[in-house]
């Protein structure tokens, strides 16, 4: 679910609207079940639950994300193949007509660019608590 192929391949595919609404069902049924639910996607908070009780927007600049890529997939492809991939990706995403790529107004932005793994997790859990009350 989590490599590069796959990543890849939900973008391709989501460009298309008869695919998007297929899962839109599934993913909400899926947000509101027995005890929540944790969801990652680039149109989770404008599409798939607009109404989530904590909504994190997260990023960093395109360099840091291949940068970190990259070394999950070292050897496989080059630094700049993947940055490019990621760019592509990005630009993709964020023109497609169909549930866009978008920052929704209600969520918090959370920055990762300068911060490592355990302080983006710490950062994200104090969002999601606030959220909660």
């Amino acid at each position: 679910m989590r490599s590069d192929t796959a990543g890849e391949a939900a973008s391709r595919v989501a460009v298309h609207p008869a695919v998007r609404a297929a899962l839109v069902d599934f993913q909400r049924a899926f947000a509101r079940q027995d005890g929540g639910a944790i969801l990652d996607g680039r149109d989770i908070g404008t599409v798939i639950v607009p109404d989530a009780d904590a909504k994190l927007f997260v990023t960093a600049s395109a360099q840091v994300r291949a940068r970190r890529r990259w070394r999950q997939l070292r050897p496989a492809l080059s630094f700049e193949a993947v940055l490019a991939d990621i760019l592509r990706r990005d630009a993709r995403d964020s023109g497609r007509a169909a549930a866009p790529l978008l920052k929704a107004a209600d969520a918090v932005l959370l920055d990762t660019t300068d911060l490592d793994i355990e302080s983006a997790f710490d950062a994200a859990r104090r969002i999601v608590e606030a959220a909660r009350g």
